[in-house]
C-alpha cells in the first residue's frame, strides 16, 4: 500500500528523498520541455517539476494538456530550491490522472468582482487567500477551547430554536415550530445562566442569528459566537478573562500561522505586543470624545459602528468601554449600583477602525431588579419564566460575554468586508451557495 506524503512536511524537509503526493493541480506553465506543476493537497502547496523522458511521450502530453484543479497523484524526488515556492521542489518520476477538470476552472488570475467570487464561493475556496483564512479561523477556535479547557471551563450547548428574545425582538428569525412560532437564538445568554448553577463556569462556539436589514461590511445574518458565562464573577472579573482569551488567540496566531497573516497584511510581531491590561474608557468618555470629533450623539443611545470607527483611530490596541446606559443594553444588564442609569456592561473594541468585537457584562442576578427590568422594557414575564426562576434558587452574581468570530478575524486579517472572514457569508441578499 503506497503511504502518501503531506506537502506540508515535504516542505520542512523531514520526509523520505522518494516521496508519493496526491492532490490538485493549482497552476501550470511550461517552458523548454519542462512542466512546472504546482500542486496543492490542503495542507501546502510544492512546484513540481516534470521533464521530457522522465514518463513515457503519451503521459507527458496529457498532462500539457490537463486543466488546472484535476486530482493527480505523484512520486518524485524532493530537493531544497530557494527558487521555487515553499523552498522545494518535487521532481516527477511518476505522475497518475485521478479526477480529470472537465472544463476551464472559472476563476482565472485576472480580477474578479466580490459579487462574481460570492456567485463561485464553493471554488473561491481554493484560492491561497481563502486557505489562509480557513487556517486562521480554525486555528482561533482551537486556541479559544486550549484557553478555556486549561482553565476548567466546561463546554455547553443551548438550542438553536427558542422561544423568546434575548436581544431586539425585531432582529428575530421567525419560522414555524409544528403548530406554533419559533425562533432562530441570537445568543445562548438565557439557557447559559441556567448552565452555570449545574456545572460551573462555561463557553460554547456556535452560529447565532440576527435579522438585520444591514448592508454593511460588518453584518452578518448568521455568525459564529464565542460565548462565556461565569458564576462568582464581576464586571472586572470578565473583563479579565476577556483579555487573557484574546491574547491567547492573538498570541498563538503570531506563532503558529505567522505566514498567513503576512500573506493578509498583518505583522504576527504586532499581534505578540497585544498584552492585558487593555485601555478603558467609559461610555461618557467615549460620548466626550465623539463630540469632540464632532460627530453627533445623544446621550443613552447605542454606539453605531460609524462611532465606533471614530473612537478605534483613538486606540493602537484593544480597547474597553464600559458602563453603557439602561436603554442601549438587554433587560438582563446589571444597573450600577452607584450610578442606575448605567450598566455593569462592556464591549471590547478593535483598533484600526473595526470597532466592536465583544459584548458582555454583569447580570442582574436579583430577582425583584430583574422582573422590574423586565417589566421596563414593555417585555411579558410569561416569557421568560424559566430564566426568571433561576433568580429563586440560589441566584449568585455573574457575568458572561460573547465574542463574534468573524469581527475578530476581520480585524486579524485588515479584511474590508466580513464576509471574507467566513467560508460561506449569510448576508440580507446572499443565502446561495
Amino acid at each position: 500500500m503506497v503511504e502518501f506524503t503531506d506537502i506540508s512536511k515535504l516542505l520542512t524537509g523531514k520526509s523520505k528523498k522518494t516521496v508519493h503526493i496526491h492532490g490538485w493541480l493549482h497552476h501550470k506553465r511550461s517552458s523548454g520541455g519542462v512542466q512546472f506543476l504546482l500542486i496543492r493537497d490542503g495542507t501546502g502547496i510544492v512546484q513540481s517539476t516534470l521533464r521530457k523522458g522522465k514518463v513515457d511521450a503519451k503521459t507527458y502530453d496529457k498532462i500539457d494538456k490537463l486543466l488546472i484543479e484535476s486530482a493527480v497523484e505523484i512520486k518524485g524526488k524532493a530537493k531544497r530550491d530557494k527558487r521555487a515556492p515553499g523552498g522545494y521542489e518535487l521532481s516527477i518520476d511518476g505522475i497518475k490522472v485521478l479526477s480529470e477538470s472537465k472544463e476551464e476552472f472559472p476563476i482565472a488570475k485576472k480580477y474578479h468582482g466580490p459579487e462574481f467570487l460570492m456567485d463561485y464561493r464553493h471554488l473561491w475556496l481554493r484560492s491561497k487567500k481563502m486557505q489562509a483564512m480557513l487556517k486562521i479561523r480554525s486555528k482561533t477556535l482551537e486556541a479559544a477551547r486550549e484557553w478555556f479547557l486549561k482553565r476548567g471551563y466546561i463546554e455547553f450547548q443551548s438550542p438553536i430554536l427558542i422561544t423568546a428574545a434575548c436581544e431586539g425582538g425585531s432582529t428575530l428569525f421567525e419560522l414555524k415550530y409544528f403548530d406554533r412560532k419559533a425562533y432562530l437564538t441570537q445568543s445562548w445568554q438565557l439557557y447559559a445562566e441556567a448552565g452555570i448553577y449545574s456545572v460551573g463556569k462555561i463557553f460554547t462556539i456556535a452560529p447565532s442569528f440576527r435579522a438585520e436589514r444591514s448592508r454593511t461590511r460588518r453584518h452578518l445574518t448568521e455568525y459564529w459566537h464565542i460565548e462565556v458565562e461565569e458564576p462568582w464573577c464581576d464586571l472586572g472579573c470578565i473583563i479579565k478573562v476577556i483579555e487573557g482569551l484574546v491574547t491567547h488567540i492573538l498570541h498563538k496566531l503570531a506563532k503558529e500561522l505567522p505566514e498567513e497573516l503576512k500573506m493578509y497584511g498583518r505583522d504576527p510581531k504586532k499581534l505578540l505586543k497585544t498584552k492585558p491590561p487593555f485601555k478603558r474608557i467609559t461610555y461618557d468618555k467615549a460620548v466626550e470624545i465623539l463630540k469632540k470629533e464632532g460627530v453627533k450623539i445623544d446621550w443613552g443611545e447605542d454606539l453605531t459602528w460609524q462611532q465606533q470607527k471614530v473612537l478605534s483611530f483613538k486606540f493602537r490596541g484593544p480597547f474597553f468601554i464600559t458602563h453603557f446606559p439602561k436603554a442601549a443594553k438587554a433587560f438582563y444588564h446589571k444597573p450600577d449600583p452607584k450610578k442606575p442609569k448605567v450598566t455593569l456592561s462592556v464591549d471590547l473594541q478593535a483598533p484600526e477602525g473595526h470597532g466592536e468585537l465583544v459584548g458582555g457584562g454583569q447580570r442582574t442576578h436579583d430577582l425583584d431588579a430583574l422582573l422590574k427590568r423586565i417589566k421596563e422594557d414593555g417585555l411579558r414575564e410569561k416569557d421568560y419564566q424559566f430564566y426568571v426562576d433561576l433568580r429563586k434558587y440560589g441566584s449568585v452574581p455573574h457575568a458572561g460575554f460573547g465574542l463574534g468570530l468573524e469581527r475578530l478575524i476581520m480585524w486579524i486579517c485588515k479584511l474590508d468586508h466580513i464576509r471574507d472572514a467566513i467560508p460561506f457569508p449569510r448576508t440580507l441578499t446572499r443565502i446561495y451557495p
